[in-house]
């Protein structure tokens, strides 16, 4: 499965650097990424517009489908992920805090977004402690924290409507703006963040057996919560960082993943970065190509089709498995 998703990782990659409003031949991306010569304007789209956006897309598809599947393997909730329990919204409320009272200090602001990440995820693991509370709770939760914070996002662009720049495609979520040096960073963040999921691949499945058995085998059941949670807020927060709210990635992917992988935490994490990943250039193509010469956000394109596998999760799950 993994040879598999990195060989149309490669594929929707190549594709997501020669196709777009200016096109550019696959000959010519074999002669760049070769070092070959190569014609003055093919150089500067690939390496002006398309490097940027299609890396963007790939850390941000990694990043937040890992993200997804730390949490849902952490809480124990196939409906948990990063944009449904409020994680991407406090990352996006502290980025535009910072971008309102630190202008020009881009390095803030994936440090505030993993901030505002971890206070959501802080928030939705001490409900997740209390006594009786189920797995629908969580969600709700989580949705409640997301109306609250996204209320917070939209005052301060009332209040201070220059706090950032292209603050429309931040709110839905979009990589058409994203230049190298936004990029740098938040890519620390997110391989310091996979190498810790990697890293508590095994005690997730120990987790997954449940508390009790956990707890006999000698696992330390609300420290390896709290670690993947945070984890996951470095992975969630560092996207947001530079992509925007982009919705979904980590609930759609982890379920895809697991049709095929199984429930084996060890292979759901490597193979969610990697399809995750490919998801998100997949989509960005999509949302350049589709309605040519327009450009729609990508998070638009991702919103239709996470919406319907929301609800289709909450059906499936209604018979009891959501209490």
């Amino acid at each position: 499965m993994l040879a598999t998703a990195a060989a149309i990782l490669v594929a929707v990659t190549a594709a997501g650097f020669v196709l777009g409003s200016s096109s550019v031949s696959l000959g010519e991306l074999v002669a760049w990424a070769t070092g070959a010569p190569l014609s003055d304007t093919a150089r500067s789209i690939l390496e002006n517009v398309r490097m940027p956006r299609v890396l963007a897309a790939l850390l941000a598809g990694a990043a937040l489908a890992v993200a997804g599947a730390l949490i849902q393997a952490a809480l124990d909730n196939p409906l948990a992920s990063p944009n449904v329990i409020g994680v991407n919204s406090g990352a996006g409320l502290a980025v535009l805090l910072a971008a309102s009272l630190a202008p020009g200090a881009l390095w803030l602001s994936p440090l505030a977004a993993f901030g505002g990440a971890l206070v959501s995820a802080l928030v939705i693991f001490l409900l997740s402690l209390g006594p009786g509370v189920s797995r629908l709770t969580v969600v709700l939760a989580g949705i409640a924290i997301t109306t609250v914070f996204g209320a917070g996002m939209n005052t301060i662009l009332i209040v201070d409507p220059d706090a950032y720049i292209g603050s429309s495609n931040f709110l839905v979520g979009g990589l058409s703006g994203v230049l190298m040096g936004d990029l740098g960073w938040p890519a620390v963040y997110i391989a310091l963040g996979l190498a810790a999921a990697c890293a508590g691949a095994t005690k997730l499945n120990i987790l997954g057996l449940g508390d009790e058995a956990a707890h006999s085998l000698g696992l330390n059941v609300r420290a390896v919560r709290l670690a993947m949670l945070a984890a996951a807020a470095v992975l969630a927060g560092a996207a947001v960082s530079f992509a925007g709210l982009l919705g979904f990635v980590g609930l759609i992917v982890p379920h895809m993943v697991r049709f095929f992988t199984g429930h084996d935490n060890r292979w759901i994490i490597p193979v969610s970065a990697v399809v995750g990943a490919a998801f998100v250039v997949g989509c960005d193509l999509l949302a350049r190509v589709l309605f040519a010469p327009y450009e729609l956000p990508v998070g638009i394109l991702m919103a239709f089709l996470g919406g319907p596998f929301f609800i289709y999760l909450i059906l499936r799950n209604r018979g009891g498995g959501l209490d």
